[in-house]
């Protein structure tokens, strides 16, 4: 019996087989190479079963229409009847399990070909041996078991059908059937059938290794549309295609996650009524092919349009790139230049300022000194330190070391940051609230630069945020689309006159602040793909809102 072999570590039922999208291959055990698909071999045995029909018929036909001269049934008609009857029988049998399926393809084949060679053998006997030339007819049945089962099957086939014929002229010689036998004929009729089954062997072979070249070919096709489909949706760029009807084709995750849209738009105007108008601008002036989209949630996009030509149809590509992506780097090129600055000032500011430090520490020494004085070595004192913590926060931009960043459960870490504050600040925690949300999120940062940002936020909300009129409020939640991470205080508010200093470089309304601290943690934040912003609640208190990058939702960059 033939096996059915399939490209996963289990053999396909019979339904997955009736699949016509199936991956299901039929080879012959005597054979190699990748066989047919099953789509295309159920088809080759539904034409081999209508050529039987026709064959059925014209036998009968010609048969019974009594034309003479005929040699159909020429030696016995009641075997040529029987025979007839039996292959028309088959035939609709046959018809019945090539739709219906309830065994094998390769054992309907087998069996196809194995009662061609019985039926036509006896017809050969019943018309009158080798003479009558209906022996020929198995040459057809020969081939097309080759194409059907297998190349080297068709090798067997031939055999059998060569010993039948042999076995038709022996029967015949020992009954007297016919008045001379031709056993010469029976062997050329063999030989044929072997040139046949070869043929066919080769043919098949072919067949199977065009197949095998178009299967991989196929697969790395549509590889690769996988991989270009893959990479489009995992883009940090957003893509929009656009056809000359401003009717959207593709646009990827990217995009629907920078312009906030949670379905697939139909149109530009869906997106923006601005994009629109901007598009069309650029279909009448190519020149202009860049725009600044800014978005009801602040966030700005550099929109840039492009023609893409192709055999059929003119197609348009739209890309969003978000603005704090640029400003990234930039920034990341500014503070490399700027700590190199900045380390070699500090060093230089430090070494008088420790001069100064510490001949204030041996002048407060002296015992003859008058009030006064030492009022005056206090205040040398205090701006000695304060400068000395300017100088080491400018240190600290210095040797800020690369980023390094990780996938971080935000609920859990959150938890044992908050514990670890309380112990290194010396602080309450009742002082503090946390709020998670219900499901996990995780984000991808690095670890060192978000316990510093928490720590500057959350040290600012001890000191500004006046505990004792309420508790500082940690919240965790999804916020357009992202993790989000808000500091929330009961204190007074930032006056909105300072709110767009808020993250300058030594901007502070503290006579003990250095004002370099918000500054930092903006910083540490764009160099993570996030964001830091400010926002006032609706009873005035301060809200600092830290927006995240999703770690399930890593984008390539290009």
């Amino acid at each position: 019996m033939l096996t059915i072999l399939t490209k996963s570590p289990q053999n396909a039922t019979l339904k997955n087989m009736q699949d016509n999208n199936t991956d299901i291959i039929f080879p012959c055990p005597f054979s190699t190479g990748y066989g047919i698909p099953a789509r295309q071999a159920w088809t080759l045995l539904k034409v081999f079963l209508g050529y039987r029909f026709v064959s059925a018929c014209l036998f009968s036909i010609l048969f019974y229409s009594q034309t003479e001269p005929s040699f159909l049934g020429a030696y016995d008609a009641q075997l040529y009847t029987y025979c007839i009857h039996s292959y028309f029988a088959a035939c609709v049998l046959s018809t019945v399990f090539v739709f219906w399926r309830p065994i094998s393809y390769s054992a309907q084949a087998q069996l196809l070909i194995f009662s061609d060679i019985i039926i036509f053998t006896l017809l050969m006997h019943a018309c009158g041996g080798i003479g009558s030339g209906v022996g020929i007819m198995l040459a057809v049945s020969i081939a097309a078991g080759g194409l059907l089962v297998g190349g080297r099957c068709a090798l067997v086939f031939a055999a059998m059908a060569s010993l039948a014929v042999l076995a038709e002229q022996v029967y015949a010689t020992i009954t007297h059937s016919f008045v001379t036998t031709a056993y010469p004929s029976a062997g050329m009729l063999g030989a044929s059938f072997f040139a046949i089954a070869l043929l066919s062997f080769v043919l098949a072979n072919r067949s199977e290794h065009m197949l095998k070249i178009t299967d991989q070919q196929r697969k790395k096709i549509i590889n690769l549309e996988e991989l270009n489909r893959y990479i489009i949706q995992k883009l940090q760029s957003g893509i929009v295609i656009v056809n000359p009807e401003k009717t959207i084709e593709v646009v990827n995750e990217a995009a629907l996650k920078l312009t906030h849209t949670l379905i697939k738009p139909k149109q530009l105007t869906d997106i923006s009524e601005f994009l629109e108008r901007a598009f069309e601008d650029w279909l009448n002036d190519p020149k202009q092919d860049f725009v600044l989209l800014k978005l009801p949630n602040q966030l700005e996009l550099h929109v840039r349009f492009t023609v893409l030509p192709t055999p059929d149809e003119v197609y348009y590509l739209v890309t969003f790139e978000d603005m704090s992506v640029y400003n990234q780097r930039v920034q990341q090129s500014k503070l490399a230049s700027l700590g190199q600055l900045t380390a070699s000032i500090a060093h230089e500011i430090r070494n008088p300022l420790g001069a100064i430090s510490h001949a204030g520490q041996l002048l407060a020494e002296n015992p003859q000194l008058s009030k006064p004085d030492r009022r005056l070595l206090e205040i040398i004192q205090t701006h000695s330190g304060r400068v000395n913590c300017i100088i080491e926060d400018i240190l600290q931009l210095s040797r800020r070391g690369p980023t390094r960043r990780d996938a971080i459960h935000l609920q859990s870490w959150l938890k044992e940051y908050l514990n670890q504050f309380v112990v290194e600040h010396c602080a309450a925690l009742e002082s503090f609230k946390l709020v998670l949300a219900k499901e996990p999120l995780t984000v991808y940062m690095d670890p060192g630069h978000l316990k510093q940002i928490m720590d500057n936020l959350c040290r600012n909300a001890l000191k500004y945020g006046t505990p004792e009129n309420g508790i500082v409020t940690l919240r965790v939640y999804i916020y357009q689309q992202a993790p989000c991470l808000e500091v929330l205080d009961q204190g007074p508010g930032v006056s909105p006159n300072h709110i767009p200093r808020l993250f300058e470089p030594f901007f502070t309304t503290s006579s003990s602040g250095t004002g370099l601290g918000l500054y930092i943690s903006k910083e540490l934040a764009e160099l993570n793909k996030a964001t830091l912003r400010y926002y006032l609640t609706s009873d005035n208190h301060s809200c600092f809102r830290l927006f995240l990058m999703d770690a399930n939702d890593i984008r390539i960059a290009i």
